[in-house]
């Protein structure tokens, strides 16, 4: 099972991502991440565990993006990892 959400917007892009991962924690809580569009580049950050121990790997960053998707991951199949 897992969740993804993703936003669009003006808003700071991480802060909204996190926000949608904490509500969609119910749909898995064995793996989570984030892509962002910064510019033409992809940035991705994703970590094995839960939603806060990504929060914590966040707090090293500082995005300029406007565009990014999230996703929360509960592993039926295979171990909890980053990848």
């Amino acid at each position: 099972m897992c969740g993804i959400f993703g936003y669009v917007g003006e808003r700071d892009v991480v802060e909204v991502l996190v926000v949608g991962l904490k509500r969609l924690q119910y749909r898995g809580y064995d793996s989570c991440g984030i892509a962002v569009l910064e510019g033409n580049e992809l940035a991705v950050v994703k970590e094995a565990g839960r939603i806060e121990r990504l929060e914590q790997i966040l707090s090293r960053y500082t995005f300029q993006a406007k565009v990014g998707i999230a996703h929360t991951r509960w592993a039926t199949h295979g171990t909890p990892s980053p990848i």
